[in-house]
């Protein structure tokens, strides 16, 4: 018997005649694991959810979805609540207590467990997931990947038999999702725990999955093994989630010219086997001097552009007597810069864009700025207050006394420059996560800021968006004089599409350098395409980069 069965099951959100899932015949056997991939708004979320009883949107719906073969409706709350587990996004959504190892007994409490059963479980449970050493702090005191695994662990403790996890790793750092996701991987292996994950990052997915759902436009448009998967992307390089692919099918795909099932690289080692084996092949002879980088998007002279924004010697603390969370943070923003600052989660990067902003006051030190100054917090709801989507836009110029048909046209144009044309009399939190992150920046973009600050931006974002992204802050902030600060987990994109990169470590902001050098030096907080590369061409960080110089390096052969 089929774990899950979908039987040509539609959904139309309530209000709206249009279909965000259409036709999907698909089954889930014991103890898969697969990923779900596809560009923001495909309908990815809205899939997952209608295997949750409690999470199941509004709305309308054709066909069936069956679980053990019995109709998704008819399947009682109990065995909903115990059997089918669901992370979310967000960590801090799902906790509901304050302590954790309350938040590790809520949940079999709820089921109405004995006493003794409770304790027995929870024992065995801190053990499997290595967190006795925080099991009785607060949930407070956890840093964003401690908290993601204490939802992953409480909903483990239900011993669930499908786990349905949505962009899980959005929200933490680099380090912090690889160890999620190889606490995933031991689940399925160990515990024969059916994962149904949905994820923007493949580079550690995509190896691990047995099956790879790509979802367009509300369906399944490919189903398949990784490799197979993957060779169908690395050939289609227009395609929009081309971009997403790990770094090694990314170099794989632009250099070689007959791609096979059975030769695509997925994980770094396999890379830098094909890589060295390419080029072997070709005879290639690697010069001395390393070229520079040629694909910076934003070219600013920093050090001889105008500061914009400075802070000096910042020091912060939640409480009076607390815990210093910066301690003589500094940072400088040059005009026409996109200047990126990267760090595991808890380190106080959100906390130093608040004071920044002015929401939080540091105790200590000297903040700077020129011009108009607006943040886009982690959380976009925070900005929303309206009904719909284009009414959202439409607020940003309250009390500006603008002409109305302006108004419209500008709305219009953000709507489409957003790819949310579709959604425009949508209510906000209807959306996608990455609808609203577009709909929030498109809020803020209509207040032309001379400085921008990002709090997580390419959080919910799919490749081609990310681009997309980068396009948007170049002509609509960057190339008008304006300034970008973000703070972000996302090292490919930042090594891609930012000036300068920084390191908050321990309170400081370590010093700056242009990507190449950030990434090139480190070993540990660094791209796959970097690691793939790195014996060859020490500062080729991206995917682009790898793939131009071993272009260049057959050509001077020739």
């Amino acid at each position: 018997m089929n774990l899950f069965e979908w039987k040509k099951f539609s959904f139309c959100y309530g209000g709206s005649d249009r279909k965000v899932l259409k036709e999907i015949n698909l089954t889930i056997e014991k103890s898969e694991f697969l990923l779900l991939c596809g560009s923001s708004g495909s309908g990815k979320s809205t899939f997952l959810r209608q295997m949750k009883k409690n999470l199941i949107p509004y709305g309308s719906q054709e066909g069936e979805i069956y679980y053990k073969g019995q109709k998704m409706k008819d399947v009682k709350a109990r065995t909903d609540a115990a059997e089918i587990g669901f992370v979310m996004q967000d960590p801090e959504v799902q906790i509901v207590t304050d302590t954790v190892w309350h938040e590790l007994a809520f949940g079999l409490e709820s089921l109405g467990m004995e006493r003794e059963v409770i304790h027995h479980r929870i024992a065995e449970l801190v053990s499997f997931f290595g967190i006795e050493g925080w099991f009785h702090k607060k949930t407070c005191e956890l840093s964003g990947g401690q908290k993601q695994l204490l939802n992953l662990a409480s909903v483990m403790a239900m011993h669930p038999d499908i786990l349905i996890l949505d962009e899980p790793t959005a929200q933490l750092d680099p380090i912090a999702a690889e160890n999620f996701i190889e606490m995933l991987g031991k689940i399925n292996r160990e515990l024969g725990t059916t994962i149904l994950v949905s994820e923007h990052r493949l580079e550690e997915l995509l190896c691990m999955a047995d099956r790879v759902l790509l979802m367009e436009d509300g369906k399944i448009q490919i189903e398949g093994k990784p490799k197979e998967v993957g060779s169908y992307l690395a050939s289609h390089r227009e395609h929009s989630m081309f971009a997403g692919l790990p770094a090694a099918l990314r170099i794989y795909g632009g250099l070689e010219q007959e791609i096979s099932v059975k030769d695509c690289p997925l994980t770094v080692r396999e890379g830098r086997e094909w890589l060295r084996g390419f080029l072997q092949r070709r005879g290639v002879q690697f010069p001395e001097k390393i070229k520079g980088r040629e694909n910076v998007l934003y070219a600013a002279e920093c050090s001889e552009a105008e500061e914009v924004l400075s802070a000096e010697n910042l020091w912060f603390s939640y409480e009076k007597k607390g815990k210093d969370i910066l301690k003589g943070t500094s940072l400088k923003l040059h005009k026409g810069e996109c200047f990126a600052v990267l760090g595991g989660n808890g380190t106080g990067k959100s906390t130093f864009l608040k004071c920044l902003s002015g929401v939080l006051q540091p105790y200590r030190g000297k903040i700077k700025s020129r011009g108009k100054l607006v943040m886009l917090t982690q959380n976009p709801q925070a900005l929303f207050t309206e009904i719909t989507a284009e009414e959202e836009l439409a607020e940003a110029f309250y009390g500006l006394h603008k002409n109305q048909m302006e108004v419209q046209r500008e709305v219009e144009e953000m709507l489409e420059r957003m790819h949310l044309s579709d959604c425009k009399k949508t209510h906000p939190y209807d959306l996608s996560g990455g609808e609203q992150q577009r709909l929030a920046l498109g809020k803020l973009l209509l207040l032309k800021p001379d400085i921008l600050l990002l709090d997580e931006p390419t959080k919910g974002l799919d490749p081609f968006l990310k681009k997309e992204l980068a396009e948007i802050l170049k002509q609509e902030v960057l190339e008008t004089g304006g300034s970008v600060l973000m703070v972000s987990h996302d090292v490919n994109y930042c090594a891609e599409y930012a000036d300068r990169c920084a390191m908050l470590f321990d309170g400081e902001v370590l010093q700056g350098a242009a990507p190449e050098e950030f990434f090139g030096e480190n070993y540990f907080y660094t791209t796959q395409a970097n690691r793939i590369a790195k014996e060859y061409w020490k500062d080729a960080v991206t995917g682009t980069e790898v793939i131009r110089r071993c272009k260049e390096a057959m050509t001077e052969k020739k």
